[in-house]
This record gives C-alpha cells, structure tokens and sequence, in this order.
C-alpha cells in the first residue's frame, strides 16, 4: 500500500503517518483491518503489531500481511516492556474503552512516543444536535446511541486534562475536519482530535 492509497481510503490517517518516522518499531492498538500498520510496513519499513480483539478485523490484518496479536485492549499490554516501542498508535479506538485513564498510561509506558485519535465530541454539528435534544450522529460518529461501541465521549479539552493528570507531555495536538488540518476553533470545527504524547521527562 502506497501513501495515494492510503490518503484515499483513510485522509486522517494519511496525515498521522507523517508522525510516524521512517524504520520504526510500531504497536498499533486497535488496528482494526490493519490498513496503517500495511502503509507503515510497505511504504515507510516500519516493522511491530497490532493489537484486536475482533476476529473479522485480526483476519483482515493477517491478510495484509500485519502481525497481530489477538487480545483484549482492557487488559493492559502487560506483554510488551517499557519503552518497547518508537511509535505507539491508538486511533479512533480509546474512547471504545471503560478505563482510559489506565490504558493510556499503559500505552504511554511502552511507547517513547504515542499516537491517539478520536471523535471530538465538541465538534459544532455534535453540537447542534444536543440543541436539538438529539444524540450526534456523524461522519466520526457514525452510530446511533442505542448500538455505538463508543463508551466515553471527550473533546479536545478534556483529553489535554487527562493527558496532564497522568503525567504525560501533549508533544502536538491537532483537530482534523475530512482529513484535513483545522486550525481556526480547532475544539469546535474539528470533528477528530489527534494527539502526539510522550512520558514527562
């Protein structure tokens, strides 16, 4: 899979991918049908795994040629040590999580830097429909309330309060719009937040 690829099939994670540097050693948490973890492996030589626990998507990754480990986020990456990893990514995946607080710092523990993505609930059409009395219903929240797999809802600014209260440095943070960089309200005009994290010196 080649950078077009990617950009055409995932925007928003054609712009995570600049994060990642060359030959790096990647987990991907969440990796779903592996389509980053097969960019970051043919495009960029990136070696590492994925970790899912949905038997449809770890079948996905291992056609792509991913290495998966087929296990439950919720229990921790106990397997893995400290700093094992160059590159952490957990992409549209933690808010699918009943303790975030200790998956994130167990994904901060094995990585020396840290992706997270996730659906910003703050963002303006999420918005209006609360006025409404409604549940958002979106591109980035494409379920209804009754069946989302989605736990707990954040915006920017509250995902920059957890990041604080566990200790860990927000190296960049970016609000994507259909892939693309919003920079003017970010909080309210970005329907994905992106965070790149490290461990406090």
């Amino acid at each position: 899979m080649n950078f077009n690829d990617l950009s055409a099939a995932r925007p928003d994670l054609a712009f995570i991918a600049h994060w990642v540097p060359p030959s790096a050693h990647v987990l991907d948490v969440g990796c779903g049908d592996g389509v980053m973890m097969d960019y970051l492996q043919s495009d960029k030589r990136c070696s590492g795994y994925g970790i899912e626990i949905a038997d449809d998507k770890v079948l996905a990754s291992t056609r792509r040629g991913v290495q998966v480990v087929q296990q439950d986020m919720e229990n921790g990456l106990a397997l893995f040590g400290d700093n094992s990893f160059d590159t952490v990514l957990c992409l549209s995946s933690l808010q699918m999580m009943k303790h975030v607080e200790a998956l994130l710092r167990d994904i901060v523990r094995v990585g020396k830097e840290v992706i997270v993505s996730f659906p910003n609930f703050a963002y303006w059409p999420h918005r209006v429909a609360l006025l409404r009395g409604r549940m958002p219903v979106s591109k980035s929240l494409p379920y209804e309330w009754h069946d989302t797999p989605n736990l707990r809802c954040a915006t920017i600014n509250d995902f920059r309060d957890l990041a604080h209260d566990c200790g860990v440095e927000v190296i960049d943070c970016v609000a994507l719009a259909e892939g693309k960089r919003v920079d003017f309200l970010p909080n309210l005009r970005g329907d994905l937040a992106v965070f790149r994290l490290r461990k406090k010196a």
